[in-house]
């Protein structure tokens, strides 16, 4: 990258990683991880503390009232918690986590994974498409499951306490979860499917969503690091196979559609957002040669960097797609949200290309 664009991406993360700070967190739900992660790591990346003494702050205080947990703790930035308490020396913040921890694995399991919801939200299809009666039918009690989010939250969040804490049980959990979002998600293209559920033996849902394939990949990767997994490791071989697919998908302008497998269904930043990141990472990791993958990442971010505003915020990011059993619905789902599954990309894909 020559000096003017890496002087441009200085300059963009320096106005976007702040940004970071107004967004909505839920403490916790769905998509607060990477918003967290991006301010640990923009802190790093600027060399300033504001952005990290924030994540440590939330997370200070989410300790202290940490219990009773609740079903939603499974999207908690596991993660980044583990990573700020080794950081600040935090045993408070380190027993809180192992304590969330000892939570998530008291829940059932599909198909030895740890079931995400009881009873999903299922939703009726944006876009207006008519659900067949059988999945009408599972409007009113869906049956439980599991989707491909949380391959961004369990098993690198179990995969750090194993590094830190030592314990093998840990990474057990962390490689057996990871391995059964594969098995359980990875279609024979490399691409993952949004979810699963009890009961409907050899089907899945969400075929080809956009930001589900960055929760994946990131996913992996994250998991790859924190065990120093073998680049021959199924792990790291899924992150092999969903890049390689990706690559194939990527549009002349560097951009993912919404639906990767549906060209004309229209454009949404994230994907690529998460993408070059987890391109980055890959290559950084020796998971991949650069040859074909750091150009795409390339093409990925000033497609990324295109879509943001002059506040340094990234627009045209879609709502929480929920989930729904029609493939029509996550085409259609609104647009134009400034949210931490956006904004955090955004801020880890500049890091990421910065430190190249």
């Amino acid at each position: 990258m020559g000096a003017m664009n890496r002087q441009s991406m200085n300059a963009l993360l320096s106005k976007s990683a702040p940004q970071l700070l107004g967004l909505d967190y839920e403490t916790w739900n769905f998509g607060d991880s990477t918003g967290f992660e991006a301010m640990l790591r923009a802190g790093k990346t600027l060399g300033t503390i504001e952005l990290e003494s924030f994540a440590h702050g939330w997370f200070r205080s989410w300790a202290t009232r940490a219990t009773p947990f609740r079903r939603l703790d499974c999207t908690a930035p596991g993660l980044a918690i583990v990573l700020t308490a080794e950081k600040y020396g935090d045993s408070t913040l380190l027993a809180a986590a192992i304590s969330l921890a000892e939570y998530l694995v008291t829940r059932k399991k599909i198909a030895g994974v740890y079931e995400t919801w009881t009873n999903p939200p299922l939703m009726v299809p944006y876009g207006g498409e008519q659900l067949p009666p059988e999945e009408e039918d599972l409007l009113s009690n869906p049956p439980g499951g599991f989707f491909v989010d949380c391959l961004h939250f369990d098993p690198p969040f179990f995969a750090a306490l194993a590094r830190v804490t030592g314990e093998d049980r840990w990474k057990n959990e962390a490689t057996e979860q990871a391995l059964g979002y594969i098995r359980g998600l990875q279609q024979p293209s490399g691409l993952f499917d949004h979810f699963v559920l009890e009961g409907l033996p050899g089907r899945t849902f969400g075929p080809g969503w956009g930001r589900g394939q960055g929760w994946a990949l990131l996913g992996l990767i994250d998991v790859v690091e924190q065990l120093s997994l073998p680049q021959d490791h199924e792990i790291a071989q899924a992150a092999r196979k969903l890049i390689g697919a990706m690559l194939t998908l990527q549009r002349e302008d560097g951009s993912w559609p919404v639906v990767i497998t549906d060209p004309d269904s229209g454009d949404e930043p994230s994907t690529a957002a998460f993408m070059a990141t987890g391109f980055f990472r890959a290559i950084k990791h020796s998971l991949v040669s650069d040859d074909g993958v750091g150009v795409a990442a390339d093409r990925a971010l000033a497609s990324v960097m295109a879509e943001v505003d002059s506040e340094g915020l990234l627009g045209g990011v879609s709502r929480a797609v929920m989930a729904c059993t029609r493939p029509s619905h996550y085409a259609h789902v609104p647009r134009g949200f400034n949210v931490p599954w956006g904004q955090g990309p955004l801020v880890l894909a500049l890091c990421e290309a910065l430190d190249q």
